[in-house]
């Protein structure tokens, strides 16, 4: 059986017994978040991590961060693209799930320089394991043989108001598609606009249509191998700007897992 598919047959397996599509709630007490039950030992390691602050931890509960690295196979040793690493929330979880033996490639647009361009680059140069780009997507130079690629809660802004600031998304996903090891994965997380919609709200209400990112995704090739309902929330109207106090934090979100053959 093929590697990859093992892991996520590993990670639905993991999954099961949990309470998917739920309605998420914008305040937590971290406390109620814990890794479940079948977590792999590194995920659950850097769920645990101390290199962990207050902030990221708090976002456990509406953001279930040791089902979503399940999902998308992260092992030891895996070496991870990812795309849009602004605020490290990932990235602190991925180095350490990694481990000393993977590597983590942050990406993020030149855009993004004015907040994460400092962050970016202190953190890289605090873990030997992770290297930070800031570079054009359009223009982003990938390397070969990734294990898995994430983009989580940015694939909508790909576009921008700027035609200069916008991304062909084709063609990335094509040079994603390509970057990926046969069996690769490539991890896709974002705010649910109205079904239908496309790109309709992408620069207003900073959300995506479901099926627009299911179709250009597999347009390059990839096949769909999970769209998971574990950020589900049916109390999202889809109406609102997803940084709206009412439900920023808790808005309704896609979950795909695609998988190059």
């Amino acid at each position: 059986m093929n590697g990859a598919i093992m892991r996520l047959m590993i990670g639905i397996a993991a999954l099961s017994g949990l309470v998917l599509g739920a309605s998420l709630v914008a305040a937590q007490d971290s406390a109620s978040y814990s890794a479940p039950a079948g977590t792999p030992a590194n995920i659950r390691r850097a769920v645990q991590s101390g290199a962990r602050t207050d902030e990221q931890i708090a976002r456990d509960s509406g953001r279930k961060p040791a089902e979503i690295l399940t999902l998308s196979g992260i092992e030891e040793g895996t070496h991870v693209i990812e795309f849009a690493a602004l605020g490290h929330y990932y990235t602190t979880l991925l180095v350490d799930a990694v481990g000393t033996d993977g590597h983590v490639d942050m990406v993020d647009m030149p855009w993004t320089e004015r907040f994460g361009g400092e962050p970016g680059r202190a953190f890289a140069a605090a873990h030997e394991n992770a290297t930070y780009t800031q570079v054009h997507y359009n223009e982003a130079d990938l390397p070969d043989d990734v294990d898995v690629v994430t983009m989580v809660l940015f694939y909508h802004d790909l576009m921008r108001s700027s035609a200069e600031q916008s991304v062909d998304t084709a063609d990335l996903n094509s040079r994603i598609f390509a970057a990926l090891k046969s069996g690769g994965i490539y991890l896709v997380v974002d705010h649910k606009a109205d079904d239908g919609s496309g790109w309709r709200d992408a620069t207003t209400l900073h959300r995506i249509d479901t099926q627009t990112i299911i179709d250009e995704v597999t347009a390059a090739g990839f096949e769909l191998a999970i769209d998971s309902d574990i950020l589900d929330n049916p109390e999202d109207g889809r109406t609102l700007d997803r940084r709206d106090p009412a439900i920023r934090g808790s808005t309704d979100r896609a979950v795909l897992v695609f998988r190059k053959p």
